[in-house]
């Protein structure tokens, strides 16, 4: 079990987030419920509706957060609720002009959740119509993108129950089973190691395996099929994402073979690609220059990865046009595919932190297709 986060690391990360807006050009932070408001203070609201809490950060200022009313106990319970200075809003009142006093300028510039209610945004452009907002992944999107021991603790823990997940799969029989039963098998597996919540358990087999997206469905597993598995979750509040391809059978087809093979070394050149001051964008044209020379560009359709952290999916993005260097501590995915419609896919993905001198995996499964029942 990872250690908890306390107070002071909640009013660190607090601090330092509050600091970087000058760099960024923001007079300060409004962060409303979800998972930047989980990262900076570990409270998370048991209800997000349409009553606005927010967290407000700007430099050489007290941390300070406006909640409703009724859920000021749940606050003043958190774990970093002496850290903040508290006010609420009751029903009937207008929030906007609660919150409006807690900004340090009426006339600057505030980064804000991306998660944010349109109602609540709106409501602080009429109250301060000299204002302006710039959503978070934007205005600082490397707030949550370094992670520290600790979060990288968690993601390594997240990341090997991921991977005895794919080794329980391995053992459950795929024919003549729906896709959905062998997704149930795996959303059990992922809990029964540990998480706490399941994001995804993707089960595309045969033509649905082109679809890198597909949501397991009511499609019956045949012998011979190529079958993609990517799944994962939140294992004490940090994510896991990895996928394997695997094949039906014995008997694998050599065109199948050969595809996995061309993704399985596009993954291990982006990973190779891995380094302090390294764009994003080239863990994306290490992987893509493999497919692309193999034959197969067109049929690699997104993205080669994304960040990880509270969220399974985050800043920073491994993409054509993404310039941000990479850091020691960044968390992200490397998951070349390619999918041929109507036929089969197949995708690698593991998450990777980054050294001091390179790459570390943290998800250790084989990279090899492998061959289920």
């Amino acid at each position: 079990m990872a250690r908890p986060f306390t107070a002071d690391d909640f009013d660190a990360r607090m601090r330092r987030v509050a600091e970087d807006c000058t760099g960024a050009g923001l007079s300060g932070l409004i962060i409303t419920p979800g998972p930047d408001l989980y990262y900076l203070t570990g409270y998370r609201p048991v209800a997000i509706t349409e009553r606005i809490t927010a967290l407000v950060l700007a430099p050489g200022r007290q941390p300070a957060m406006l909640m409703p009313k009724l859920e000021r106990p749940d606050v003043e319970r958190s774990v970093s609720a002496d850290r903040l200075e508290l006010s609420d809003w009751a029903d009937g009142s207008d929030p906007s002009t609660a919150l409006a006093p807690l900004l340090p300028d009426p006339r600057g510039r505030y980064g804000i959740s991306d998660s944010s209610w349109a109602l609540h945004l709106l409501g602080m452009q009429e109250a301060l119509p000299d204002s302006t907002y710039s959503p978070l992944t934007k205005a600082m999107p490397m707030m949550r993108a370094v992670k520290d021991e600790a979060e990288l603790e968690r993601l390594a823990a997240a990341g090997k129950a991921a991977d005895d997940t794919y080794f329980d799969i391995l053992q459950v029989p795929f024919a003549g089973r729906l896709e959905t039963e062998v997704a149930a098998d795996l959303a059990a597996s992922l809990k029964r190691h540990g998480h706490s919540q399941v994001d995804f358990t993707v089960v595309g087999s045969g033509p649905n395996g082109a679809n890198p997206h597909h949501e397991a469905g009511e499609r019956r597993i045949e012998p011979g099929d190529t079958v993609v598995l990517d799944f994962g979750g939140l294992m004490d509040g940090y994510g896991s994402d990895t996928t394997r391809t695997v094949h039906v059978g014995a008997d694998v087809p050599d065109e199948v073979r050969k595809v996995h093979d061309v993704v399985r070394t596009a993954q291990q050149a982006a990973f190779e690609a891995v380094r302090p001051g390294v764009g994003c964008q080239e863990i994306d044209r290490a992987a893509r220059k493999v497919i692309t020379e193999a034959g197969y560009g067109d049929y690699f359709i997104h993205r080669t990865g994304h960040g990880i952290g509270t969220t399974t999916h985050e800043p920073p993005y491994m993409v054509e046009g993404e310039a941000q260097e990479l850091v020691p501590g960044m968390c992200f995915s490397i998951e070349p595919g390619v999918y041929l419609p109507g036929r089969f896919g197949v995708r690698i993905e593991d998450i990777v932190t980054v050294t001091e001198t390179g790459g570390r995996r943290l998800n250790n499964t084989p990279h090899e297709l492998g061959t289920v029942r």
